[in-house]
Parts: structure tokens; C-alpha cells; sequence
């Protein structure tokens, strides 16, 4: 996971380069705090600069698994332990999330094999 901006991919590309060195597997990288929607006009703005962490997936060859935008609601809730995809799951808020979930799934069902292993049941309590 890495904003977009060059010094924030420095430490992207080491950490990459120490899980391939010790043999751990990536299964791609996250562009978090990606743009910022403008409230009023529904506008994207790259805070941060913009496709980073894509393009150093490109480099490195390795899947770019997709963007988180820089979102109030995103903030709050993760402050106060209510992930949105727990709470609003149908939201906006909640989307790239769970596109970048299905993606990483995909990538557990190869390492596994396409086992019918079952993946454990999440239960969030209020």
C-alpha cells in the first residue's frame, strides 16, 4: 500500500524488493488516499499526484489491485472502528474496497490452488 507520490513509492519499492528477497508473495499494490472528490461538484482532485502506485506496479510486474480515495466517511469510521465496508457496504465509500478484496481473493485462490478450502467467517459485533 502507498500514496501516490514519489517519496511514499520509495519505501513502496524497498518493501517490495524485501518480501521478493525473503520469498513472501505480493499479490500487488494499493494506491491509498489516491484522489479526493470534491463534496459540491463530484470533482477528483490528485491531492497526491496521480496513478503512482499503478505505473510502479507496471514497473515492478506485479498487479495494481486498485485505489483508495481520500474520503471523510472513509476516515471517520475506520477512527471509530466501524469499517465502511462493515457499515455501509453498498456505499461509494465501500466500493473500492471490496473490488480490492475480490482481487486479492482471486490471488489466494491461485497460491491455494483452487482448493475448496472454506475462507473463515467474519462476524463484526456492535
Amino acid at each position: 500500500v502507498s500514496t501516490p507520490q514519489e517519496i511514499a513509492l520509495i519505501d513502496a519499492r524497498k518493501g517490495f524488493a524485501m518480501f521478493e528477497k525473503t520469498h513472501v508473495p505480493v499479490f500487488g499494490i494499493v494506491e491509498n488516499m489516491a484522489y479526493f472528490v470534491s463534496p459540491g461538484s463530484g470533482e477528483k482532485s490528485y491531492i497526491f499526484g496521480e496513478g503512482g502506485a499503478r505505473r510502479m506496479a507496471e514497473k515492478l510486474g506485479c498487479d495494481f489491485l486498485g485505489e483508495v480515495p481520500l474520503h471523510m466517511t472513509i476516515r471517520e469510521k475506520s477512527d471509530n472502528g466501524e469499517p465502511v465496508v462493515a457499515t455501509a457496504p453498498d456505499s461509494d465509500e465501500a466500493k473500492p474496497f471490496i473490488e480490492i478484496a475480490r482481487r486479492v481473493g482471486e490471488h489466494l485462490d491461485r497460491a491455494l490452488g483452487g482448493s475448496a478450502r472454506k475462507a473463515p467467517e467474519i462476524v463484526i459485533e456492535d
